[in-house]
């Protein structure tokens, strides 16, 4: 069975556009107050040395004063005062050019904020004075009637006081909030007043149960907005779309894709819009299994699939199974798909409590267990058409007529799909991968902790997809989003080589000890390490949800939760260093090399390690004078300066050459230790060679007669000192000597 929507509104026509111009690669800058487009155009010079095509750019239209992210907006026709304004993205785009880099920006279709004060965001202050005859009453997904009328307005911090109102002219005051008062209201006593209104300020804990708007997530701050409405849709995008024809930006990133009623219907609309010279990528996360629908006419994702994949090489199986049983043991918890279950019911039956009354009012009482039991079980983030709808909850009486109810009405089938990504976002990414994590490297956005390993052949076979269906799609190892960066999580990863290196957690608190003890393996000596370090295990007791709580949160518990933080930096041993060397210079190779378009992350093109936001969204540090010093001569002494070394020369040669990155070839080792190599080629001249669980490999006494076998040709190494100079390999090489400067390497085929 399959889906099929309808919208509401007619469908643009397929537009006829050239194809446009993709990115060699692309470097994401987070903006924010302290680093506004003057410090990005400052960065500029150091960015086209190093060697991207294009600065992708955070969200940057007007947003809540201060905000550190830019995704709470609250003015589509204003680009933000805070980080310089439209002419401060203007000049940033011209000194871009002048180096021969293209700006990509991130926008924010789905939600804006609801912002203090309201004001800000004036299509909601002009809703909330003139209620649903506003002409901006269609921005926004309002159930009227399930407020009687009223909109709640979950912000105040504890129930109103009637007497904390006060009216001041045309506005209703309580405490520092000010809302706007309905025309010819502001004369009534305060009870009728109040009752006229078209809002009903409230404590933000009535969100749960009686929020009657869309919001993002669970987060009321964030208010729906109805871009499947055309006029909507050219409101919110008239300014974006004016940027892109000026040729001030030539992609865009589409955050949350899922969140919107009709996402293909909007991406053709987009696509109409924007022309043909415009790079567009969306931010949707795909089940292991699952693939992007062929029909959006988008270049791709933004790469979480990716990241899976490259993440999974480096994991060993069997260690990840072995971790995964002592964790049982030492913690209680039970198995992931328990666990996820768990998680699922109590996202939906408490944090989406307002969601699911929503659908289940739509559905009909009789359907209210089956509309709830199919959305816990569904297996994707959500259903698209031509996507299954989930053979789920087979036991459960009014399943099937759910699903035809799914099918036929437009409007229940938006509404459940939004929901089902809402729901599966917050219960695995923010709740079940903060309980179960015998691994925290598998507990990532788009990933599979229950297993986590990706074979050979199985990365082979996504590359080979990937090139044939989304060759321009992004790619990511560590993004604003990722829970640890790349780095973090490859240290991590060599657990699944050596289980026995974990060691001792805290018997006072086993589950955040467990948690503790890779956060700490995974972060080193770096900076501020114990605050760092306390911050992220705060947020990761808060969002499992066990012992304490965003909502409810346990002060004596969360008081001891910086015991668990070490006195000292957790150092790995010398032999797990240098596997945790190979994980992080191999996944880097081969990010840069394999199918589509690479994305590094601010700061990641040297050593980075960073844990959850905030802690990964500081201001970016970029190694001028390490790079500088490379340029020079200088030989790459120690990891940060490898991987800068091996990160500039990959980024420069997709630049110079854009077409070595085409086409996709497996090759594969013979000998004993073959299944330790990754090995491909791209078009006929480039070839890229990974070790992959070099603990492992050591142990088992190296590569020994292990070799390749080359295409034909003379073959040299792409970077370092002599490089063209060095002796050329062809044929059968051993890969104890084609690997012996370092554990990845890539080659191009001399003239």
């Amino acid at each position: 069975m399959t889906l099929q929507y309808s919208s509401s509104h007619p469908e643009p026509p397929e537009p006829e556009v050239p194809e446009p111009v993709v990115p060699t690669s692309t470097y994401r800058l987070q903006l924010r107050p302290e680093f506004p487009f003057a410090a990005a155009r400052a960065a500029v010079p150091y960015l086209a040395a190093l060697g991207v095509s294009h600065l992708h750019l955070s969200p940057a239209l007007e947003a809540v004063p201060g905000s550190t992210h830019g995704y709470d907006v609250t003015d589509h026709a204003r680009v933000r005062a805070e980080l310089g304004g439209e002419a401060g993205l203007r000049d940033l785009a011209a000194t871009a050019a002048a180096h021969g880099l293209g700006l990509a920006l991130d926008i924010v279709p789905n939600h804006m904020a609801v912002p203090d004060p309201l004001r800000l965001n004036r299509p909601l202050w002009e809703v909330l004075r003139e209620g649903p005859r506003s002409a901006y009453a269609r921005w926004f997904d309002i159930d009227w009637e399930a407020g009687g009328g009223q909109l709640l307005l979950p912000v105040l911090g504890e129930p109103p006081d009637p007497a904390g109102y006060r009216v001041d002219g045309e506005v209703l005051r309580y405490e520092e909030r000010e809302f706007p008062l309905r025309a010819g209201t502001a004369g009534l006593p305060l009870p009728e007043l109040l009752a006229a209104q078209w809002y009903r300020p409230a404590c933000w804990r009535e969100a749960r149960t009686s929020l009657n708007y869309r919001r993002f997530f669970t987060i009321s701050d964030l208010i729906g907005v109805r871009v499947e409405d055309p006029d909507v849709f050219e409101a919110t995008h008239a300014k974006v779309l004016e940027l892109v024809r000026d040729g001030v930006l030539a992609g865009l990133r589409i955050d949350h894709v899922d969140g919107l009623a009709d996402p293909e219907g909007y991406l053709r609309r987009l696509r109409s819009a924007v022309g043909g010279r415009c790079w567009v990528v969306v931010e949707k996360i795909l089940d292991r299994q699952e693939r992007l629908s062929p029909a959006w006419p988008v270049a791709g994702t933004t790469g979480y699939d990716a990241l899976h994949r490259v993440d999974g090489l480096f994991t060993d199986p069997a260690g990840a199974a072995e971790l995964a049983r002592t964790h049982a043991a030492a913690t209680g918890m039970p198995p992931w798909e328990e666990t996820a279950e768990t998680a699922a019911r109590e996202v939906l039956t408490v944090d989406l409590a307002a969601e699911l009354a929503i659908l289940e009012r739509m559905a009909g009482p009789e359907l209210g267990t089956a509309v709830r039991e199919l959305l816990i079980d569904y297996p994707v983030y959500r259903p698209y058409p031509g996507g299954e709808v989930a053979e789920a909850a087979t036991g459960t009486p009014g399943v099937d007529a759910v699903r035809e109810l799914v099918l036929r009405d437009p409007a229940f089938g938006a509404r459940f799909a939004q929901t089902s990504a809402a729901l599966r976002a917050k219960s695995l990414e923010d709740r079940a991968f903060y309980r179960w994590a015998p691994l925290l490297s598998a507990t990532e956005v788009g990933g599979a902790p229950q297993d986590p390993a990706v074979p050979v052949t199985e990365f082979h076979a996504y590359c080979t997809a990937l090139e044939r269906d989304w060759p321009a799609s992004g790619t990511v190892l560590s993004t604003h989003d990722t829970k640890r960066s790349a780095d973090v999580r490859a240290r991590i990863a060599v657990l699944s080589q050596a289980p026995e290196a974990m060691g001792p957690v805290s018997d006072d608190d086993p589950r955040l000890g467990w948690t503790a003890r890779q956060s700490a393996l995974g972060l080193g000596d770096v900076p501020e390490r114990e605050s760092r370090l306390a911050a992220a295990l705060l947020k990761a007791a808060r969002e499992a949800g066990l012992s304490t709580s965003w909502t409810d949160p346990d002060e004596e518990y969360e008081a001891g939760i910086t015991k668990l933080v070490p006195d000292e930096a957790v150092a790995l041993p010398p032999d797990l260093a240098q596997a945790a060397r190979a994980n992080i210079l191999g996944m880097t190779l081969l990010h840069l090399t394999m199918p589509g378009v690479p994305e590094v992350y601010q700061g990641s093109e040297t050593e980075y390690r960073a844990l959850v936001d905030p802690d990964n969204r500081r201001p970016a540090q970029f190694p001028r004078e390490a790079l500088a010093a490379l340029d020079a001569g200088a030989a790459p002494h120690g990891l940060a300066a490898e991987k800068l070394a091996l990160t500039a020369a990959l980024l420069r040669l997709r630049r110079s050459r854009p077409a070595l990155f085409t086409g996709y070839a497996p090759l594969t080792a013979h000998g004993p230790a073959a299944d330790h190599c990754v090995a491909f080629t791209r078009s006929p001249g480039l070839l890229a060679v990974a070790t992959r669980l070099s603990h492992r490999l050591h142990l088992s006494g190296g590569w020994r007669d292990t070799a390749l076998h080359l295409p034909p040709g003379h073959w040299h190494p792409a970077w370092g000192a002599g490089a063209s100079r060095h002796t050329p390999y062809e044929g059968r090489v051993p890969l104890a000597e084609l690997l012996t400067a370092g554990p990845a390497v890539a080659l191009v085929r001399g003239e």
